[in-house]
């Protein structure tokens, strides 16, 4: 297992985190931390790049849901960037491809949100 890696910095529109490593049972709670203490307006997007992310498991995705409840509640919306092929086929199978946009990179999604 890989350890968990976030950062976090401003894009035009919105924040920008950064997950590396694995998010898992042991780190999500991580995760839920950073994107909960992110100040969030409405109209911004958030943006969770997973370019580096290794490996994720169910409380990886609840992470991930809780972070999208977080930015629809201050108006704003979500995004992921990058996301690994291996990572795609776990939100297709459990239907998430529905509720989170999908982007190739950070710069992609950082076009065009508000």
């Amino acid at each position: 297992m890989s350890a968990l890696k976030i950062t976090s910095r401003d894009a035009a529109t919105g924040p920008v985190v950064e997950i590396a490593g694995d998010l898992d049972y042991d780190t999500a709670g991580r995760l839920r931390e950073v994107c909960t203490d992110l100040a969030l307006h409405s109209g911004q997007r958030l943006v969770i790049d997973l370019a580096a992310l290794e490996f994720m498991d169910s409380t990886g995705i609840t992470a991930l849901i809780a972070a999208r409840n977080h930015a629809l509640a201050a108006g704003a919306d979500i995004a992921l960037a990058a996301v690994p092929d291996n990572t795609i086929r776990i939100l297709r199978l459990v239907g998430l491809d529905q509720i989170f946009p999908m982007h190739p990179s950070t710069e992609a999604a950082t076009v065009g949100a508000g």
